[in-house]
């Protein structure tokens, strides 16, 4: 299959008249950044998702030769460069972690081995999604992997720290979820009025801090 400009599309797709949706597997932090270092004039926005980035490309404007080469890249040409690193402090367990306890039991840990197993790993800003600022942190050690609740929770206090899957997550704003909820952060993830409203981006780095 190819577009009327004969550029193959095996990598990537239209999603609309502006988007390409761009198929990306375990490595779509580096081709976000290959992107991002490249600065192209057509595109608006770069949106990371799970395996996936969307390529938003400014109205009136079509991708370049350029652009399109570089969809498709041997993803080794991406620079290395490393996101911020940010140190979250989380009360951990009681009522800021409602599922701790029976978290530990299902990873067959008692509770301190379970915060030290979640706090001593190093994560990455996956994708930001679900609510404004919502982090997916790639790094979850295997043993903590859980699926997600059965029946979702009707309201999670903002500053939740949660798994879902084989991610870990913060909820920046109170609302529905359904991620088992381990702790609580103090920490503000999404401010509309900051200059940049998100804390985290894509490619940032994270460590959590047992308070």
């Amino acid at each position: 299959m190819a577009t009327s400009d004969n550029h193959p599309t095996r990598a990537y797709r239209w999603v609309g008249e502006r988007g390409l949706r761009v198929e990306t597997g375990e490595a779509t932090l580096a081709r976000y950044r290959l992107l991002m270092a490249h600065a192209f004039a057509e595109i608006e926005d770069i949106i990371p998702a799970d395996e996936t980035l969307l390529v938003v490309l400014h109205p009136g404007t079509a991708p370049s030769s350029a652009l399109y080469g570089a969809l498709v890249a041997p993803i080794t040409a991406a620079p290395r460069a490393e996101g911020a690193l940010h140190r979250i402090p989380v009360e951990y367990g009681g009522d800021a972690g409602p599922d701790l306890r029976a978290m530990a039991a299902l990873a067959g840990m008692d509770v301190d081995a379970y915060i030290h197993c979640h706090a001593a790993a190093e994560y990455s800003v996956a994708f930001l999604g679900f609510q404004p600022g919502f982090p997916y942190l790639r790094g979850l050690p295997g043993a903590l992997c859980t699926a997600r609740r059965a029946t979702p929770r009707t309201r999670i206090e903002a500053g939740s720290v949660g798994i879902g899957g084989c991610y870990t997550g913060i909820y920046p704003g109170p609302g529905p979820g359904g991620w088992h909820i381990i702790g609580r952060t103090d920490v503000v993830l999404f401010d509309p009025v900051r200059a940049s409203p998100s804390l985290l981006l894509p490619g940032d780095r994270i460590r959590f801090v047992s308070q």
